[in-house]
């Protein structure tokens, strides 16, 4: 029987090593239960952002972490029901740490800017 395996990339100059494809989960439709989300979860490189974060926590669970590159984005928040950008270091450093909390993780492997917030130069964020 072939093995099917996924082409690997770098990204950046730290080593980090990661499937040419990843896994968003973002979710799109009605919700699953989410015994059926953490299953399909299971079975994909995960990344994903914001309240998701909850249930990946749950998928994280049981050695799954050591497995996975974890990805997530910071970046688009609501405003009074309005979607806006923020890339200030204040909100960056908060932004992490309540994606380390809803994660129930020390650490994510890749964070990046979901949309770059053009009041604050790119090398301050």
């Amino acid at each position: 029987m072939a093995t099917c395996g996924m082409r690997r990339i770098k990204l950046g100059s730290q080593g980090l090593e990661v499937s040419a494809q990843g896994f968003g989960c973002a979710h799109y439709g009605p919700s699953k239960p989410e015994t059926d989300d953490i299953a399909l979860l299971h079975h994909a490189n995960i990344s994903g952002p914001h309240t998701n974060e909850l249930l990946l926590a749950k998928a994280l669970k049981d050695g799954m972490r050591e497995k996975v590159v974890l990805a997530t984005k910071f970046g688009c928040i609501l405003v009074k029901g309005k979607r806006d950008v923020r890339g200030d270091p204040e909100y960056v450093r908060a932004a992490c740490e309540a994606s380390l909390k809803r994660l129930d993780v020390s650490c994510i492997d890749l964070y990046y800017q979901h949309r770059v917030d053009a009041r604050v130069p790119i090398e301050i964020t």
